[in-house]
């Protein structure tokens, strides 16, 4: 069914991107009040949408034909469905009261028209990418938001570190790219198709053969590492802290990182199609938020720790996207995007009232001066720790609960042990975040100046959040996995598992929490001890698994070496020869007409008369 509302909802972004540039250089402080308009009103558009949903009913609009060649018909179309409703909710739910920050946290800054027109373009191609109705629409949006990462992650560019954290991201993607580019391939060549709303039907997935869907399965796979941050391309993400810190919020809670795993829920018969697929996503996305926990424990930029926490708890995602539990993952998903969006914020009003301070060393005591900061930092860690009631709590348990019931061939003799590695993670995740919380908020403060609370334009939105953080769970936990039962598989309904289930599904977040507590307060003496011993432990866990390292030595390095050889090739082979033999037959043409150009006239008269009777011979008829 067409509605035109569907278009407004992108629409309506890009032109606040437009008019936000255009009109903010004039004005620069109304930039930040059109983009947020924008995203408000795309956000009320995207709820009428929802409300209409009925039962099976979708809505779709054709913006363009965009390309019709030979039988290849791509309409430029978007699509409305429970899934894309849950994304869409979320990207401009979330990215509205992340633009109303912005307009406190970037108050002071002189390209505050570029900031909110590249805040305006990434809301509008996460938009077209869980709308997209085919994967090469999908692709714009997914093109769409590598672009603006780049350019809000490098937004102060004049910082060469700043700069290079930008181009990170971009190449990084670009490599998870290619295999969304193959995956594209391989099923339009035995499907006949790239409708989002065909591939998974059973029929047309029949045609697809067993060595061609492990492939495009992979391949999609792969892509969704790059943009939702797994191994080995995980690198990028906490360098992209460099860039301002709403942009932090917005791409780790709202629109860049969470494509990853809508793609994977989109395209879940493509994933089923052999066995080994799901095993080997699940396996890497263990590992993954295993080693970014334990990276997470030793760092002291606030930002930093919240960087790889997002990592790890991508990591838990994939987990459910590798037990089949889809609509479990997008559960965390969107409760996540409530408890990060605060915490980020939080720690953008803790920089800002700290005078960009980020070192939590530097920190401590801010319950005093920013007791509303501390308040909605508190309740995002208690719902990132997976205490009961709070929203991290149903998530997280909903994927426990599902790592205990996995049916993959492939798993069946490791179902224990996984989910005994995810009970540890969920124990770490608790500890580094509680540590966050102390050396921040507890104790006496240790920095400079005087810290303040940030402007209400900057607190009324975490606030906001904070809410979400505690009953978003709750709330949502009942009917969220019914409702997409529709474009997903279904799963079991994970209720929480009443009072006596939800004080033990605490008890991994509360011995993280009592840990860094007797830690860091009871008995900090006995940290230092620890430290000692684990000295290995902490050298590896500080130099990030050395993985920056690996990556250039293996990756990196090579490739620069082959790129010198080439260059000294094609230099001396290509430009080196072509000049030569340019100069080669320029001096051979030269050497010829001084021979022909002697300067006397008796040799211009001999070529004029044979000119002529050459001309005669050609011209003249033979008798």
């Amino acid at each position: 069914m067409e509605d035109t509302r569907l278009a407004l909802v992108v629409l309506v972004p890009l032109v606040g991107a437009i008019l936000s540039y255009v009109l903010g250089r004039a004005a620069p402080r109304i930039a930040g009040i059109l983009a947020t308009a924008a995203v408000a009103t795309s956000f009320c558009f995207v709820v009428s949408l929802w409300q209409a949903l009925e039962g099976g009913q979708t809505f779709s609009f054709t913006l363009s034909s965009w390309l019709s060649f030979s039988n290849i018909k791509l309409p430029l179309e978007i699509y409305f469905d429970k899934l894309s409703a849950v994304m869409c909710l979320v990207v401009t739910g979330v990215g509205s009261l992340i633009h109303l920050y912005s307009i406190g946290y970037m108050a002071h800054d002189e390209s505050r028209p570029r900031f909110f027109s590249y805040l305006n373009l990434f809301i509008a191609s996460m938009l077209i990418l869980v709308l997209g109705k085919s994967l090469p629409v999908i692709f714009i949006g997914w093109e769409g938001v590598g672009l603006c990462s780049y350019l809000l992650i490098g937004f102060w560019y004049t910082n060469p570190d700043f700069a290079s954290a930008g181009r990170k991201a971009f190449v990084m993607n670009r490599i998870g790219d290619l295999g969304f580019i193959v995956a594209m391939a391989i099923l339009y060549h035995s499907c006949g198709s790239l409708d989002i709303t065909v591939l998974n039907r059973p029929e047309v997935l029949a045609r697809i053969p067993s060595e061609m869907g492990f492939i495009a399965g992979i391949a999609l796979f792969l892509a969704a590492t790059g943009k939702s941050a797994q191994l080995p391309l995980f690198t990028w993400l906490p360098d992209a802290m460099a860039g301002p810190t709403p942009v932090s919020a917005l791409i780790h809670a709202a629109t860049m990182v969470t494509a990853g795993i809508y793609l994977m829920a989109r395209m879940f018969g493509v994933i089923e199609l052999a066995p080994l697929v799901p095993a080997i996503i699940l396996w890497t996305a263990l590992a993954t938020s295993a080693i970014a926990a334990i990276i997470a424990i030793s760092q002291n930029d606030i930002k930093k720790v919240l960087a790889y926490s997002t990592v790890s708890q991508l990591g838990f995602m994939f987990l459910a996207v590798g037990v089949g539990a889809y609509s479990v993952a997008l559960f965390h998903v969107v409760t996540h995007a409530f408890f990060k969006a605060c915490l980020f914020m939080s720690a953008g009003s803790v920089i800002h009232g700290c005078h960009h301070e980020q070192d939590m060393r530097r920190m401590g005591g801010l319950a005093k001066s920013m007791p509303l900061t501390c308040l909605s930092y508190g309740a995002a860690t208690l719902a990132i720790a997976g205490i009961a009631p709070f929203a991290g709590y149903f998530s997280k348990h909903a994927i426990l609960e599902s790592l205990a019931h996995a049916h993959n061939p492939y798993l069946h003799s490791y179902g224990e042990l996984i989910g005994l590695g995810a009970t540890a993670i969920a124990i770490c995740t608790a500890f580094y975040m509680t540590r966050s919380f102390i050396l921040t908020f507890l104790g006496s403060y240790r920095g400079e100046g005087h810290p303040h609370e940030a402007p209400m334009v900057m607190t009324a939105p975490v606030l906001v959040l904070a809410v979400l953080s505690v009953v978003g769970g709750l709330v949502l936990n009942h009917g969220f996995f019914t409702y997409l039962q529709g474009p997903l598989p279904p799963v079991a309904t994970h209720s929480g598992g009443g009072i006596l289930g939800s004080v033990l599904g605490s008890v991994p977040g509360l011995i993280g929490i009592a840990a860094a507590y007797a830690l860091f307060i009871v008995t900090p003496a006995v940290k230092d001890q620890i430290r000692k011993v684990l000295w290995v432990g902490e050298k590896v866990s500080s130099g990030k698994f050395f993985l920056d390292e690996i990556l250039g030595l293996l990756v990196i390095a090579p490739f620069r070496g082959l790129s010198v050889v080439v260059s000294r090739v094609l230099d001396q082979s290509v430009s080196i020869g072509t000049g030569n033999a340019i100069g080669g037959i320029s001096r051979a043409v030269g050497e010829l007409t001084c021979r022909v150009t002697t300067g006397q006239v008796s040799t211009y008269v001999l070529w004029m008369f044979a000119s002529a009777a050459f001309l005669l011979y050609c011209f003249l008829p033979v008798r």
